[in-house]
C-alpha cells in the first residue's frame, strides 16, 4: 500500500503523459503493443484482451520469454541477455511508425528490453517504459551500450520497487521476501489505460473498449469492436 501511494503521488505526471501518448496513437489510427519478459510479462498480459480495457492493446511476445512457460524456467532469464533478439522480434512483428510500445522491465538492465526500446524508436514507435529507476543508479547495465531501458523511452514510469523485488524481512528468515513488482506495475498499467480512455473521451472519440463476456450483450459488443478495428488487433489471428 505504501508503494502504491508513493506511485500515485509521484508518478501522476508520467501516467498522464503516457495516457495521452496512447490516446494520440489511437486517435491517429495507430496500434498499441505491450512487452515484458519473465514476470514482467504478467503486467503486459493484464492489459491485453481485457474487459474494460482497450481492444487495440496487443501482446508483443518473445518466444521463451513470456512469463515462466518455458522449461527450464531459467531459460527465460537467459534469453533476456541475448543480443539481437529484440531486433528479430520487431522485424517480424506488425509494428509500424506511430504505434506505441509499452516495455515493462523491473531492472531495465538486460539486453532484451534495452534493445527493444532502442530498435522500436528507430522504427518510429513511441516507447513507454515501466521500470524501477533505482536500478540505473545502483546496478550495471547488461547491454553493450551501458544504458538502461529508461534511457530510450519517450515516457518513463517509475515503479519505485527496491532492488531485488522483495519488500519484507524478518529476523528469523535469511532472505528478504514479498515481491511487489507485479501488483504495482499492473496498477500503473491500468492507471495509464484509464487515463488514455478518459483522454479520448474528452476529445469526443469513443475509445475501442472491450466488455466482459459475462455481461449480457458483451459478446455482441466485442464482436462489433473486433469487426471495426480488426486491422489493428492481432491477438485474434
Amino acid at each position: 500500500m505504501d508503494l502504491l501511494r508513493r506511485v500515485r503521488d509521484e508518478e501522476t505526471p508520467a501516467i498522464t503523459a503516457a495516457g495521452e501518448l496512447i490516446a494520440d496513437a489511437v486517435a491517429a489510427d495507430g496500434r498499441l503493443f505491450a512487452f515484458g519478459a519473465g514476470h514482467s510479462s504478467l503486467a503486459a498480459q493484464d492489459v491485453v484482451y481485457r474487459a474494460g480495457g482497450l481492444a487495440l492493446m496487443n501482446l508483443l511476445a518473445v518466444p521463451g520469454a513470456v512469463g515462466v512457460d518455458v522449461m527450464p524456467a531459467t531459460l527465460g532469464s537467459a534469453l533476456e541477455r541475448v543480443d539481437g533478439l529484440a531486433a528479430a522480434v520487431l522485424d517480424s512483428s506488425p509494428v509500424r511508425p506511430g504505434d506505441v510500445l509499452v516495455i515493462i522491465s523491473l531492472s531495465g538492465r538486460n539486453a532484451l528490453p534495452v534493445e527493444m526500446a532502442m530498435n522500436a524508436r528507430a522504427l518510429g514507435l513511441k516507447v513507454i517504459g515501466v521500470t524501477s529507476v533505482v536500478y540505473a543508479t545502483e546496478t550495471k547495465s547488461r547491454h553493450v551500450s551501458g544504458t538502461f531501458l529508461k534511457d530510450h523511452c519517450d515516457v518513463v514510469l517509475d515503479s519505485k520497487i527496491a532492488i531485488g523485488d522483495a519488500e519484507l524481512s524478518v529476523d528469523s528468515v535469511d532472505a528478504p521476501f514479498g515481491p511487489a513488482s507485479t501488483a504495482v506495475t499492473s496498477a500503473l498499467m491500468q492507471a495509464v489505460t484509464a487515463t488514455a480512455v478518459a483522454a479520448l473521451g474528452s476529445r469526443g472519440i469513443q475509445p475501442p473498449l472491450l466488455r466482459s463476456g459475462n455481461v449480457d450483450g458483451g459478446h455482441d459488443w466485442n464482436g462489433r469492436i473486433f469487426a471495426e478495428y480488426g486491422d489493428r488487433i492481432f491477438y485474434r489471428h
